[in-house]
Order: structure tokens, then sequence, then C-alpha cells
């Protein structure tokens, strides 16, 4: 079993800080979550997407992705998704492009950069369709250059591992992961990079007493790769998430982080170890910040709600009444259309407006 195996890792090689227990049981090769070939998204896994609800998702951000390589003009437009799950996204937007868009279509080449050896199987037999429409490359430097397009991820960022810190006496401890007597147990220790300082440092967050808050310095990596990979173009991210100030208010005083098997959530990391999910809130403050830094400038940050109805989901459910009810799953304030935000950078365009991105009076 995937969990007796991590422990004996965490045993002989803890303590761990929480960000190296999340990659070893979410990441491992053989024993981790994505690893592990069973249904891990849609009705037989752990969770839905926003993708799995319906195809609207796929076909409006195809016009969201049509109006970004009008400005682009190149004679490649070059997509590449993160994380692409069961490829259904892809799917729907190539699926999409071929029917409304067929001379987009033809100069779409479409990149899918995936982890998961059997969703990467699962990618390949839905996607077979398209032929060589649809590469798979281990990492963003096999994209044929220029590279001119957009990057894409739906709910990415938020399985990327996180530190863990604790206000401690006034200080901010970190919290380290380790097998002791036949359990996983947490302990604090200093800080095991002075860039989480730096972090809370540059946004101005202070925790109060007992507070935790999660540090997500992959996702500056992750950036850091795709500014200097991105000759002209666009980030699409999707995720769940706040803005700094919200992220860190004392009324998350405990964290945000939470996991999920068949369709329960939980808040215990240290259970069913590569058999759930892990997760934490994005900081789209941060996603801001460090894309400046790597020349990925913000065009706009918004909700899913209006981004859905920006792109025309209207007029799409009046050509297919059918869809209705997976509509409202998709725009629900209180749910996916509340939760979900989609931040949209740019690099080498002087874009300053987007459709899906346009304020709703």
């Amino acid at each position: 079993m995937s969990d007796t195996a991590l422990r004996k890792i965490i045993k002989d090689k803890g303590p761990l800080t929480f960000a190296a227990f999340m990659e070893l049981v979410l990441y491992h090769p053989v024993h981790g979550y994505y690893s592990s070939g069973r249904p891990i998204i849609g009705k037989e896994g752990d969770f839905y997407t926003s993708v799995h609800v319906s195809s609207l998702f796929g076909e409006l951000i195809t016009e969201q992705l049509v109006e970004m390589a009008a400005y682009l003009s190149g004679p490649v437009f070059q997509l590449v998704e993160y994380g692409a799950g069961k490829g259904y996204l892809a799917y729907d937007i190539l699926n999409s492009l071929n029917k409304k868009y067929p001379h987009l279509f033809s100069r779409t080449q479409y990149y899918i950069i995936e982890k998961g050896k059997a969703l990467k199987e699962a990618q390949k037999k839905l996607l077979g369709v398209f032929g060589d429409r649809v590469r798979w490359i281990d990492c963003l430097e096999y994209v044929d250059k220029p590279f001119q397009g957009c990057v894409l991820s739906n709910e990415l960022v938020d399985a990327f591992p996180v530190h863990v810190v604790e206000c401690e006496k006034g200080a901010l401890k970190e919290i380290y992961v380790k097998e002791e007597d036949g359990e996983i147990k947490e302990c604090t220790g200093p800080l095991s990079t002075m860039q989480i300082q730096k972090y809370f440092d540059s946004f101005n967050i202070k925790f109060v007493e007992g507070q935790r808050g999660e540090v997500c310095l992959a996702a500056q990596s992750w950036l850091k790769e795709i500014g200097e990979t991105l000759d002209r173009g666009f980030v699409m991210t999707i995720d769940y998430g706040y803005e700094a100030h919200l992220l860190y208010h004392p009324v998350r005083k405990d964290g945000t982080i939470m996991c999920y098997k068949k369709h329960k959530s939980s808040e215990n990391p240290y259970i069913n170890l590569g058999e759930q999910d892990i997760t934490a809130h994005v900081n789209f403050t941060a996603l801001q910040k460090w894309g400046n830094d790597f020349g990925l400038t913000t065009v706009g940050f918004t909700n899913q709600m209006h981004f859905l109805f920006n792109l025309g989901v209207v007029g799409l459910l009046e050509k297919q009444p059918e869809k209705a009810f997976s509509a409202q799953q998709l725009l629900n304030p209180e749910g996916m259309g509340g939760i979900f935000k989609v931040l949209i950078q740019q690099k080498g365009t002087a874009i300053k407006k987007l459709k899906g991105l346009t304020e709703i009076n």
C-alpha cells in the first residue's frame, strides 16, 4: 500500500518540511497520489473540476483564446496546458476551435505537460482524434521557438507543494513532518529558507499568535520558467484562492490546507498517504508580483462567474438550453463562480483589456 511505503520514506528521511512531505505524497513516481493510476477526478474519483461539470467551460475559454490569437497573429498559435487531468479541457478547446474557427485550429499546436503517467495515458486516448495537433512534453523548454501563445492551467497551482509556517511567540516557525511510533506527527523548527521570511515581508503580512499559513515558493519557480520561455503571449491561471490580505487574514488562522478523498473533504493531510488529494489556496497577489518580476504583467483578475458571463455564456445557453443546470454550477457566486478566480498575464503585447476581463456594471 502507498500509505505504508510513504510512511517508511518519511521515517527514513524525516523530519521533512511540509513542502517536501506534500511533494512526496502527491508526486512520488510510484506511491504518489497523482501516480496511483486509480480514478482521481470525476464521479469515480475524489473531486470535480469545472471541466467535468460542463463542456461549456472549455467552449467559453476557447472564445478568450481566439481573441488572444488575433492579437498575436503569428503563423502558429501555441497552447501549453499544465496538469491537463483526463484531457477534457484540451478536448473541448480543440473541438470548439475545429468546429467554429477552423482556420485557427489549423495553425494551433497544443502541448501538455503532465507528471502523472496514468493521466497522460488517459489524455492520449481521448485526444488521439486530433493527431499531431497535440504533443506531450516534459517541460516548457521543449516548446518550439519562438513561443507565441498561451500557457493555460486549471486547478494546477493549488496542488503545488507549500511550506507551512506558524506564529510562535511572535516569530515565524516552520512546520516539519516526521514519523514517530507509527504515527505521522508535526514539529516546529527554524525556517528552512529565508525566502519564506522575505515572502511575508514583501506583502507586509503579520500573523497573530498561533496563526498558520502556507507559502508556495514552487509557484515562483513556475512563473520564472514561463517568463523566461514565453516570447509573446499570455498566461491564464484558473484556481481557487485570494489576494494576500484576504488569504492571510486572521479569520483563516488555521491556514487553508484541505484534503479530498471520494468527494469528502478533510483537514488532515497525515492520513491516507498517497490516496488523497492535498491542496492549499492560491495567493494571487504573489502570482501577480512574481509575474511582474519575470516580465509577465497583469492584464486582469476576476472570478469565474464574471469571466464566463463576459465570454458569452448566455448566448451559448440560448443555443444549448440543455446545459442550463451545469451552467448554474459553473456560475454560482456562492460556489464555483465565486470561489474560482481567473488571472491573465501577458508578455510582449500592448494589451490593456480582454473580453473575459471586462468589468460588469
